[in-house]
């Protein structure tokens, strides 16, 4: 992708050969940048010091891989990257190769590497092969054969062998910025010499459906030329929608967009903020996900991040998911949508998630300890010439409702485990249980002094 910059002393990643202006080629293609100062979006790479400019000034190359989304310029740098090197450049995709694919493409590298020319393999969508695909690369990487370039739009952390990650540098591209994709739009009418037929509000909508895919907003930018002609008005918010044929948010619901969305929609409503949140939830909702999907993490969200702050948050929630249910799409996700703004706006909590997480933890560490006697039913008179049940006070027989016994195993220490945060119904809550505690106390002091 181009962008205009100070022109380097030296050309950097120059290209062999030159692109022409030939007008029967895509825009895409005429404008592929032939130098890294014509690369746009990635200064954190290719600007002064990046790893990527070390490169350009003649650092060695190493094997790395490229995360980041589409359009991005993940190929081009590549490219660039063999050619400024003098490395023949072999390009290959994940999804159409297999293993013969990839053994003559390792042979042919041997070969060159025989007569001194190295070899740069950029792997396409390199996460869709499998792990022993993945394997095959690891003697060639090590011993020079190759410099792999692996390019994904997933997070390697979760979908590249550790052995290959160790072996290579992770480089994370990031998507186009708005104004990034205006430098291409505007780099399009330099080369066709003729300004795009677009309304400010149709150029604006123009760069929002790229979604940060510079390749994206230059084959829309075809589309628009492909289908006007002169003279007439300029294309509208609405014909653009038409004339382009919208294309889907970059947006998957089985992978990394998935989870970030779903990570941020929690997290807003965890940080209580109802804008935020409801952002989130419309971009899940256009990207096509699931609405029970949202409304069962929303349940989680009740009960994991408000809690007893406000029990009527899961009540909520489960109203929201049956509202749904009832109503379908799209009405239903109104319902939903309401419970996404209830939740980000209540008093938060996580006492009682924090609170199960420690008792868990004690109980399977802790043993078969038995509940002590005084708290025991005692059916028979075995059981009663044992003890079950002596010493027991009833509850609702005293006067502030509450007996302070014991109700911990003997010989296991009093727990706190649930420490109510004081905020929402909480704070009625926090009062009662310390209350009660001053009662448990008075209590355990008699018992102490009545055993003496």
């Amino acid at each position: 992708m181009a962008k205009s910059r100070s022109t380097p002393s030296a050309p950097l990643f120059e290209s062999a050969q030159l692109a022409t202006d030939d007008a029967s080629r895509p825009l895409a293609d005429r404008l592929r940048p032939k130098s890294l100062a014509e690369v746009i979006g990635q200064d954190h790479l290719l600007g002064e010091g990046g790893p990527l400019r070390r490169i350009a000034e003649g650092e060695a190359p190493r094997s790395m891989i490229f995360w980041g989304p589409p359009g991005t310029g993940k190929t081009t740098v590549a490219r660039l990257m063999a050619h400024r090197a003098g490395l023949h450049f072999e390009q290959l995709s994940a999804i159409f190769s297999g293993v013969q694919d990839l053994r003559k493409v390792f042979d042919e590298a041997r070969d060159r590497r025989r007569f001194g020319q190295g070899t740069i393999l950029f792997v396409d969508e390199i996460h869709r092969f499998n792990r022993s695909q993945q394997d095959s690369f690891l003697p060639y990487v090590e011993d020079g054969t190759i410099i792999l370039v692996g390019a994904t739009t997933e997070n390697p952390s979760f979908e590249l062998n550790g052995a290959l990650l160790s072996r290579t540098k992770v480089l994370v591209f990031k998507r186009l910025g708005e104004a990034d994709l205006e430098l291409l739009l505007e780099r399009a009418e330099n080369v066709t010499g003729s300004k795009l037929p677009l309304t400010p509000e149709a150029r604006a909508a123009l760069l929002g459906m790229a979604d940060g895919d510079g390749r994206a907003v230059l084959n829309l930018a075809q589309d628009v030329y492909d289908g006007t002609r002169d003279g007439e008005p300029p294309v509208d918010a609405e014909k653009l929608v038409t004339l382009v044929q919208r294309r889907a948010p970059l947006y998957d619901k089985n992978r990394d967009g998935h989870y970030d969305l779903i990570s941020a929609l929690h997290k807003a409503v965890r940080g209580s903020d109802p804008d935020a949140a409801l952002y989130w939830f419309c971009r899940m909702i256009d990207g096509g996900e699931a609405p029970l999907y949202l409304a069962r993490r929303l349940v989680r969200m009740a009960v994991e991040d408000i809690g007893l702050a406000d029990p009527q948050a899961l009540a909520m929630a489960n109203a929201a998911k049956d509202a749904y249910d009832f109503l379908g799409s799209p009405e239903g996700e109104l319902a939903l949508a309401e419970c996404v703004i209830y939740l980000a706006a209540a008093p938060k909590s996580n006492s009682a998630y924090t609170a199960y997480g420690a008792a868990m933890r004690l109980a399977k560490e802790g043993g078969s300890l038995a509940p002590p006697k005084h708290i025991l039913n005692a059916p028979t008179k075995l059981m009663q010439s044992e003890g079950y049940g002596e010493g027991y006070v009833y509850d609702h027989a005293t006067e502030e409702g509450v007996s302070g016994q014991n109700y911990f195993p003997d010989g296991l220490e009093r727990q706190q485990f649930y420490r109510p945060r004081g905020r929402g119904q909480e704070a009625d809550i926090k009062a009662r249980l310390e209350a009660w505690a001053e009662i448990r106390g008075r209590t355990a002091k008699q018992q102490a002094s009545g055993s003496e």
